[in-house]
């Protein structure tokens, strides 16, 4: 135990720091409650996207990133967790158990994922003209097996059935009062709630990229240079299963490969509109010749470190994500 913490503080902590994790459109739809020996990580509905993701599946990757994220701020202080998923069919908003277990000595690999959670950033600028070294991709694809998915990085034909997808959806949405009504909801402006995407990390303008970003309901205020995503590598991220058990390994996957993927100097924009939509998903299903489901596609490739990058989209506070149970009576 660290001096002085029991394991209730220690959960507590861990779920604190999980608020870091990426979310769709930063809704963080996620809440932790930590009790005396256990932590219990449940879907946040009133926080879910109910026009443009009505089944939760955006949301449960979501909550699938932040239980990654808490599972390496234990490991980051040398403990081993236990992680139940989807324990109680009575209760489908309840995702995830974790408990501890023994305490070892702190990895390298551990403490460096931990540092990667504190600095990364999504950055929606055209990446560099240098491409991702063959081996990173290699070590990418490992962590997502070890996740439980797999990760498919495309090939430039199969790009152009991805920026197919991404069309698809973005023209039902589009025409969507809904989704829109959302989108103003949870985009643009300072968002001192501590939700949502900022303008600062919304372009100024549309980059020129492969496959096209998210129209959001008006500009931002992030300036974007000339370059266009031509040496990008595109991937799917996929798994067996089209299910909340799929979709909260492939959130965890997310957040597995994006620490690593930061670690190794390489910037990660998922690109989740291309599996918004039934028609879409059925697009990338095509490309992944019918042997996997899509969670999420992602453009990895090297920021421009000779700019300024995005700031970090505001986080809510811990008391509005993480709730302390009382322990039982009798118990201290």
């Amino acid at each position: 135990m660290t001096a002085g913490q029991t394991s209730g503080e220690v959960l507590a902590s861990a779920a604190a720091a999980a608020g870091a994790a990426p979310s769709i459109h930063n809704t963080q739809p996620w809440r932790w409650v930590a009790h005396p020996d256990r932590l219990e990580l449940y879907a946040e509905r009133s926080r879910q996207l109910s026009a443009t993701d009505p089944e939760g599946r955006m949301l449960t990757i979501s909550c699938g990133a932040a239980l990654h994220h808490a599972r390496i701020a234990l490991a980051a202080q040398g403990w081993q967790a236990t992680v139940s998923r989807l324990p109680d069919r009575a209760d489908p908003d309840l995702l995830a158990r974790i408990s501890l277990g023994e305490r070892n000595g702190i990895s390298p690999e551990a403490a460096r994922l931990h540092h990667a959670a504190d600095i990364r950033v999504t950055d929606r600028r055209p990446v560099t003209r240098e491409r991702v070294p063959p081996e990173t991709l290699s070590r990418l694809t490992r962590v997502a097996e070890d996740e439980g998915v797999h990760l498919q990085p495309l090939r430039e034909g199969q790009v152009d059935d991805l920026a197919v997808a991404v069309n698809q959806a973005a023209e039902v949405h589009a025409g969507d009062l809904a989704v829109q009504a959302e989108l103003r909801r949870w985009t643009g402006g300072q968002r001192a709630e501590g939700t949502g995407v900022p303008d600062e990390s919304i372009p100024e303008q549309p980059p020129r990229t492969n496959v096209a970003g998210r129209t959001f309901a008006h500009p931002g205020s992030l300036p974007i240079g000339g370059d266009n995503d031509r040496t990008a590598t595109y991937a799917i991220l996929h798994g067996d299963t089209d299910d909340p058990a799929g979709w909260l390994r492939a959130g965890e996957a997310l957040s597995a490969i994006w620490l690593t993927a930061t670690v190794f100097g390489v910037g990660l924009l998922p690109i989740s509109e291309a599996v918004e939509m039934p028609a879409s998903r059925q697009t990338l299903r095509r490309t992944l010749s019918f042997l996997g489901w899509p969670y999420l596609a992602m453009r990895l490739g090297i920021p421009d470190y000779g700019h300024a990058e995005p700031p970090h989209t505001p986080r809510l506070p811990a008391d509005r994500t993480v709730q302390v149970a009382p322990a039982p009576a009798g118990q201290s």
